[in-house]
């Protein structure tokens, strides 16, 4: 069978399996986008037009109102010209030919139509869901904090991400205290710090000033997580934090220089808090997943991709002295999918996730899955995720990866390493099984 004929069979195959997205930023209060800002000024795209010369490089606010949701688009849309290569800009096309029958370009004319069209299907309260069913998404996971009144516990299913002990952020060095302390000062989990902060962060009513204060916030963080409604607690380790053993001495130092942090003095913070944390939450191994991401650092806005070889293997050291805590790693960068295959084929409690952030592209996910097929067994992996913050971007990374799964195969029943029904069990498992057993997360079959 010639190799075209062989993408296509296998095209029709995946269309029919169903799908568990396990890490998105969906929001009860809207799960579907809001307007036009919600797809084409969708963080990714962004960086798209910044590249092109859009000069507004910040992301939208949460809740941006229509002030700005105008000038964003009117400053963006004459971009658009720029980045019909992307194929961030593919995911916007599929979105609005396949969900809001709009084909033609998105023009300074035009954009506003095309606007009222989204928002007039956004009002519809079984839209969401009929997009879902479309992608064959069964089931999406998102931040806890998003999960609102519970209205969409029938869709959503749950992860913390509240502080990030371990994400270092642009020229601040104090930053893994200030996570910590933040979440010390709040009386539950809430919503985390963005990727980017800068100078803006409040100040607190509790702060840190002993290694007795980091315990007690420690175990204030432990004991206030909702062990049985979350699947995993999602963080972010820094490749720029050099991973140590830190003693009682060490720890008083760095914090008494806190108003001089080095980014020595940010290591020793950032280590010494995740042993705790670990320590702590190893406890409940059964119960919740650390997940990671990985290879992606910050930049004055948002990331890039980066990853040091000596931070993999600390990391191994990390999780080989936690045997019973489950990690699972997002990754962003390219170059290092083969070493962490490598570490996921000889540690026990580590398993690979999706297609992270600098990965998403149509070549970097072909090549990440074509390796992981060959170095990892199918329960090791999970094959999908869209990091989306509206079920329209869940729907068209959904397509975008449904297509590289079939390239990747095809060549790898051309060569004859699978049998057509082969591939398609292979990525049965790997796209729906995997995640029920590695993550916890439900398939259902909402209305």
């Amino acid at each position: 069978m010639e190799k075209i004929k062989i993408v296509e069979t296998l095209e029709e195959g995946l269309a029919n399996i169903p799908l568990l997205d396990v890490h998105t930023h969906i929001d009860a209060d809207y799960l579907s986008a809001r307007g036009l800002h919600d797809i084409l000024l969708y963080h990714m795209v962004i960086s798209d037009l910044v590249s092109a010369g859009c000069p507004s490089r910040s992301r939208l606010s949460e809740e941006p109102d229509n002030i700005e949701v105008k000038a964003r688009l009117s400053e963006a849309v004459p971009y658009i010209r720029y980045i019909q290569n992307t194929s961030c800009f593919w995911g916007v096309r599929i979105i609005l030919k396949d969900l809001y029958d709009w084909a033609e370009p998105i023009t300074e004319d035009n954009w506003e139509k095309v606007d009222e069209i989204i928002r007039s299907k956004s009002g519809e309260t079984s839209w969401s869901r009929e997009i879902l069913k479309k992608a064959k998404i069964k089931r999406i996971c998102t931040e806890l904090w998003r999960r609102k009144d519970g209205s969409a516990d029938d869709i959503l299913q749950y992860a913390l991400e509240w502080a990030f002990f371990t994400r270092s952020q642009w020229g601040v060095n104090d930053v893994p205290l200030y996570e910590l302390e933040r979440a010390w000062n709040q009386p539950g989990p809430g919503a985390p710090l963005p990727v980017t902060i800068g100078s803006g962060r409040p100040e607190l009513d509790r702060t840190i000033r002993t290694v007795e204060d980091i315990y007690a916030a420690v175990q204030h963080y432990c004991d206030n997580i909702p062990y049985s409604e979350v699947l995993s607690t999602a963080q972010h380790i820094s490749t720029d934090i050099n991973f140590r053993d830190v003693s009682d001495d060490d720890i008083t130092k760095a914090i008494n220089n806190r108003d001089h942090a080095t980014t020595s003095d940010r290591d020793v913070y950032a280590s010494f808090i995740l042993e705790k944390f670990l320590t702590e939450l190893e406890k409940y191994g059964n119960d919740i997943v650390y997940q990671f991401s990985f290879g992606a650092e910050p930049l004055p806005f948002e990331t890039g991709s980066k990853l040091r070889q000596e931070t993999i293997f600390e990391l191994a050291g990390i999780m080989e002295r936690y045997p019973n805590i489950r990690f699972q790693v997002f990754l962003s960068s390219e170059h290092n999918n083969q070493a962490i295959c490598t570490l996921a084929r000889e540690l026990p409690n580590l398993s690979v996730c999706g297609y992270w952030w600098h990965n998403f592209f149509p070549g970097t996910i072909r090549k990440v899955i074509s390796e992981r097929l060959d170095m990892l067994s199918s329960n090791k992996q999970i094959g999908f995720f869209s990091d989306a913050y509206c079920v329209d971007w869940a729907y068209a990374k959904s397509v975008m990866v449904r297509k590289q799964w079939a390239e990747v195969l095809a060549q790898k029943v051309k060569q004859g390493q699978y049998t057509i029904d082969e591939a398609l069990e292979i990525a049965y498992q790997i796209l729906y099984e995997s995640p029920q057993m590695l993550l916890g997360i439900k398939p259902s079959d909402f209305d």
